[in-house]
């Protein structure tokens, strides 16, 4: 069941080199596990994780839609692998543990043979599968990289509008320009260099003043 559409859907809950757009995240579920792609299911543990964090996981739901007792079965078992991965990779997430005290007694024994190999970066059988620990956490460690990409993009995006907003209490809208045109090396026309050197410079002087910053530090404390 190796469709576009299931790539989409696999895309919007974080799988790389997939294209993103909201779904279903159970029955995008379900499918993976209706594949039986081994590529979907190295990369399950990601779209679990991902649907978690987005809060549309729920196990009941996807449960509903596979209708043949085996794949349940295979269902839970890449649930339970999905687990030890997160473990063998240190990765503590609250909902983890929650869904790990629902396993019974077979489910965590098999959880502790996942781990143990995961570990040791050894291959095992999941359903009849041969599993690569070492795939299975370079996927998920590609997933991880992109996330952490994304957040450090958003902070810089934050600290610039930050900056932005800073300097938008201090400058009129021409004096920031030409801020930033100086602070980037551009050429500035005689006109330009006039008013910058008149007025913005002396704002710049009195920005870049310690003791005016040391008391302005203090004065918000």
């Amino acid at each position: 069941m190796r469709s576009d559409n299931l790539s989409k859907r696999l895309g919007a809950l974080g799988f790389p080199l997939f294209e993103r757009e909201r779904v279903d995240a159970n029955l995008t579920l379900a499918d993976v596990v209706r594949s039986k792609d081994l590529r979907l299911w190295e990369g399950f543990p990601v779209v679990l994780a991902n649907s978690f964090e987005k809060e549309l996981f729920n196990y009941d739901e996807v449960n509903q839609y596979l209708k043949v007792s085996a794949d349940k079965s295979h269902f839970d078992s890449l649930v339970v692998m999905s687990l030890a991965l997160y473990r063998a990779l240190n990765l503590k997430f609250l909902w983890a543990g929650d869904l790990y005290k629902t396993f019974s007694k077979k489910r965590k024994e098999e959880f502790d043979t996942f781990l143990k190999k995961l570990k040791n970066n050894s291959n095992f059988q999941l359903a009849g599968k041969l599993m690569s620990s070492r795939r299975l956490k370079v996927t998920f460690d590609n997933y991880a990289n992109q996330r952490q990409k994304k957040v450090d993009e958003l902070l810089l995006v934050k600290k610039e509008l930050g900056v932005e907003y800073a300097l938008s209490q201090l400058f009129s809208p021409k004096q920031k320009e030409l801020f930033f045109k100086k602070l980037r090396g551009e050429k500035l026309t005689k006109t330009e260099k006039e008013y910058f050197s008149r007025v913005v410079k002396k704002k710049v002087l009195a920005l870049a003043n310690p003791e005016a910053h040391y008391l302005a530090q203090k004065l918000l404390k």
